[in-house]
């Protein structure tokens, strides 16, 4: 029997609420799963090792046949499931706001109706009070013109050889196996994100980070000495340059540099930020920096000088 004391079984999930316009309204897909006969979110459990971003735009594909790049955060959900094996069960889903990139379509057979419903048609069809919660963040997102937005992923570059270990050019230092294995680990929460553009420094342990998921997605990647240890020693006018043509593209971007350039970066995507917990946390990140291997999901909404960050995901690698 469980006792008072005794710590619930936790089980982890994550959703999506693809969205879209049509006819200038905005819509929601919603699921029919006939096992339970309820109408909700695309979600699903986490597989052992998988991070929450990645588990979200898998289920979705997984149950809808659509591939959606993930946007804004939205609320998570808790509630209990009952007993197992005489402990209580916590569910946990994660949720984020998603764009619609291609797929079949096709259905799997947890799910046997996808329908587009504008916004209130959606609340009423849904079964669960707990999944209007994130619905009412994504309309008032909407509302605000903070729903369609576009993610820049601050990368750190994975684990490379030292210093006092490497005899050649300091820019050819290579990935350790350790961030070698980092980098492929990579390659799905970058799907997940789905940026269009990869920019790097030329230096080998930052374009080997990026790479795998370049081979993978076909994507060219590009690279930047201005992102370099080298060239930001010479100075930080190239790195502002990269940065502002990033923000006024306004697309999504992966952008891998070094410790050193990160403080910069980081203090300058905190004027984009209205004060608050992500302002805070760039202010905080640009002094402790960035792990190595770490990706730093920034979600932004507008371009250029009107770019403003609404809210920061870190990524870290497994300790």
């Amino acid at each position: 029997m469980a006792t008072q004391t005794e710590p619930a079984l936790l089980v982890r999930a994550s959703g999506m609420l693809p969205w879209r316009i049509r006819g200038g309204k905005l819509q929601f897909a919603v699921v029919h799963r006939p096992r339970y006969d309820d109408w909700s979110w695309p979600k699903g459990k986490l597989e052992r090792g998988e991070e929450w971003a990645v588990a979200a735009a898998r289920e979705t594909l997984e149950e809808t046949g659509l591939r959606v790049r993930l946007g804004l955060p939205l609320p998570t959900s808790w509630y209990g499931l009952g007993e197992r094996d005489g402990r209580p069960q916590l569910k946990q889903v994660r949720y984020w706001a998603g764009t619609v990139t291609g797929g079949s379509g096709d259905l799997e057979h947890e799910i046997d109706q996808v329908e587009w419903l504008p916004a209130a048609k959606a609340r009423s069809r849904l079964t669960y009070r707990r999944d209007r919660e994130q619905l009412d963040a994504a309309v008032d997102a909407h509302a605000a013109d903070q729903l369609d937005t576009w993610t820049l992923l601050v990368v750190r570059h994975a684990h490379a050889v030292g210093r006092k270990a490497w005899k050649g050019a300091d820019p050819q230092r290579p990935l350790t196996p350790v961030g070698q294995r980092r980098a492929d680990r990579l390659v799905e929460l970058f799907d997940a994100y789905d940026p269009a553009h990869l920019v790097t420094s030329p230096s080998v342990r930052c374009a080997d980070t990026l790479a795998p998921y370049a081979a993978a997605s076909g994507r060219k990647l590009v690279d930047r000495r201005g992102l370099s240890e080298e060239g930001y020693a010479e100075g930080p006018t190239k790195l502002a340059a990269r940065l502002a043509k990033v923000l006024g593209r306004g697309e999504g971007t992966a952008l891998c540099t070094h410790g050193p350039v990160l403080p910069e970066i980081l203090t300058a995507l905190a004027r984009h930020t209205p004060k608050g917990r992500e302002s805070s946390m760039l202010s905080r990140l640009a002094k402790s920096n960035l792990d190595k291997g770490e990706v730093l999901a920034v979600h932004l909404a507008g371009t250029g000088a009107k770019a403003t960050v609404l809210h920061l995901e870190r990524h870290r690698p497994p300790s």
